[in-house]
């Protein structure tokens, strides 16, 4: 029921995403709390699938990797998903540094997780450019003095970046 399903959720979710709420207390609050004609492990595996690298976005962040950019994600997950995604995908040979919402405890669009991006990387505002693919969070990276564009695939991202004078 996916009513019911989303109104749990609803109500983990901030905890879950902060990192206050790991994936099996957020399991059994979601899905698990009555019983299922699957398992947990089963309904684990089918969540991690889900998960699929964007074509060519491995590509686009090896060039920008390979042309000497900090690469920096700023991103809302949970610390297991987060994790698996990190070691699916290879991304720690292209991100020197992953501030997600898990280990910050704080997530996107609240204005101090980029502040704390700022903080962290010690960058000033005008060397950095924020990339989502979500206009709210855009709009609230512009609103804290960051550049922007929203991902909506690889070869628009690379015109864009192109655009704003970025060469890959």
């Amino acid at each position: 029921d996916y009513e019911e399903f989303r109104d749990r959720h609803d109500f983990v979710a901030h905890d879950f995403e902060t990192g206050r709420l790991d994936l099996d207390g957020y399991l059994r609050r979601t899905v698990f709390y009555r019983e299922r004609a699957f398992t947990q492990e089963e309904f684990l595996a089918e969540m991690k699938a889900q998960s699929q690298a964007l074509p060519g976005s491995l590509q686009l962040l090896g060039a920008l990797r390979d042309a000497g950019y900090l690469l920096v994600t700023l991103n809302n997950e949970s610390r297991a998903l987060n994790e698996h995604r990190i070691g699916s995908f290879g991304l720690r040979d292209y991100f020197t540094a992953f501030l997600s919402s898990c280990y910050l405890g704080v997530k996107k669009p609240e204005p101090e997780i980029y502040r704390l991006a700022f903080q962290l990387t010690q960058r000033r505002r005008t060397e950095c450019l924020f990339i989502d693919d979500r206009d709210l969070n855009l709009e609230c990276a512009l609103d804290e003095g960051l550049a922007g564009i929203r991902f909506e695939s690889a070869d628009q991202l690379r015109g864009a970046l192109h655009d704003k004078g970025l060469s890959v």
